[in-house]
């Protein structure tokens, strides 16, 4: 078996790759098998998903999204992807709170991640779930609910508890998105009125490509009717594009969605990319890292320190916020929080030798994505989760065996 991943930088070890159809046969295939991981859209940069085992992939599981309008919520398939769940959410009047910059990622990869969207009143992706179905080591299927014990730690569990077959999902009425794009701000007139710059929309993206240390390339607005407030991006030197933007200097913007003020449906607007073309760069690599909201200013000076060297390697850094949230294994577990993204050129040595030389210079909270590439050490990964032994141990008590273990979390001292 011959599987890579989206980017095409790792090669899956696994003996096969399974694709059940219904929960008997994923039931079949974990019991069967010594090592088993969950394998989503295959957007992981990371080795998190690999395994010398069994990888079962739901794509080919029923496709269900159950709503129940009095509760607010949608039942879903793991296996979705944003791209195909939003607008059937969307037709039947609902929406969610936020969405990924891409709609190409599976809900359930998503969310046992961490991965998120930007908004300072907004968690992650995983904010959003309520409920989870999970099935564990011996095949049968345990339900968590918001509230419960352990939910906090099963909802951001990095496929170690077990096998996420379906989700439940906090929803609202549906609403339009206007997304407008700015050039020209300085990181010296940013810094100083951050709140008000991240603040202009429901959700804001910073993009630099640190070739200017000093330069941001553009500010990504998208806001609800009403709620733009643009006057710190213009403070600090921003003036709206005169045309659609890629975040990627140079490319075409033909895979972005619609930008220039103009509102739309939610779905086709908080995502940075559309479904149907490739999203980002294509062949490209990916790191991040989560700091404390209020280390913001360190870590760009940190960050600007190195753009001589980060400049060459890179096509675009993204600076993101989210509000802080309780679940255990969470990036903003306990803290408003600011995501340092980084999409570098496929040159795999070349980053993996700048990326210490960024963790080390990067304020003590910043905290590696589990799906990006990172070099960060495993005790200092654990000492920046304040529940990380408590995480330790739920995984023991729940997969005891370490069926869904894999050396990626063995490193981590999780199996």
């Amino acid at each position: 078996m011959v599987e890579t991943n989206w980017a095409g930088n790792l090669t899956y070890r696994a003996a096969e790759l399974r694709k059940p159809e219904s929960l008997g046969e994923l039931a079949d295939v974990i019991t069967a098998s010594p090592r088993v991981r969950a394998l989503g859209s295959r957007h992981s940069f990371s080795p998190i998903a690999d395994t010398e085992g069994t990888l079962v992939s739901l794509a080919q599981m029923p496709r269900e999204i159950e709503i129940d309008t009095g509760a607010a919520t949608a039942r879903v398939s793991a296996g979705l992807r944003y791209g195909d769940l939003v607008p059937a959410l969307d037709a039947a009047g609902f929406a969610l709170a936020n969405l990924a910059s891409l709609p190409h990622i599976s809900v359930a990869g998503a969310v046992q991640t961490g991965t998120h969207g930007s908004g300072d009143r907004i968690g992650s992706l995983a904010t959003q779930v309520v409920g989870l179905d999970l099935m564990t080591a011996d095949g049968e299927v345990r339900m968590l609910r918001r509230g419960e014990p352990d939910f906090d730690g099963a909802v951001v569990a990095l496929g170690a508890l077990g096998v996420v077959t379906h989700l439940t999902l906090q929803i609202e009425p549906t609403y339009e998105i206007a997304q407008t794009v700015y050039e020209g701000a300085e990181w010296d007139e940013v810094l100083p009125r951050f709140d008000g710059v991240t603040g202009a929309g429901d959700s804001v993206s910073l993009f630099t490509t640190w070739q200017d240390a000093g330069a941001i390339d553009q500010v990504w607005v998208k806001a609800r009717p009403g709620r733009a407030h643009a006057d710190a991006v213009r403070a600090a030197g921003g003036r709206e594009a005169d045309g659609p933007r890629h975040p990627v200097p140079g490319v075409a913007p033909e895979p972005c969605t619609v930008q220039g003020g103009m509102p739309g449906p939610w779905h086709s607007r908080l995502p940075h990319f559309r479904l149907e073309f490739t999203p980002s760069a294509g062949a490209e690599l990916q790191s991040e890292y989560l700091i404390d909201r209020r280390d913001i200013a360190a870590a760009v000076e940190a960050l600007r320190g190195l753009a001589s060297k980060i400049a060459p390697l890179l096509y675009v850094c993204e600076v993101r916020t989210m509000a802080a949230d309780d679940l255990w294994l969470s990036p903003a577990f306990g803290r408003e929080t600011v995501g340092l993204h980084f999409t570098w050129r496929p040159d795999s040595a070349g980053v993996e030798a700048l990326l210490p030389r960024i963790e080390e210079a990067l304020p003590a909270s910043a905290r590696p994505h589990s799906g990006k590439v990172f070099t960060m050490d495993a005790d200092s990964i654990r000492r920046r989760y304040p529940r990380w032994d408590e995480f330790a141990a739920l995984r023991e008590r729940m997969d005891p065996r370490g069926r869904f273990t894999n050396d990626y979390l063995a490193r981590l001292g999780l199996g």
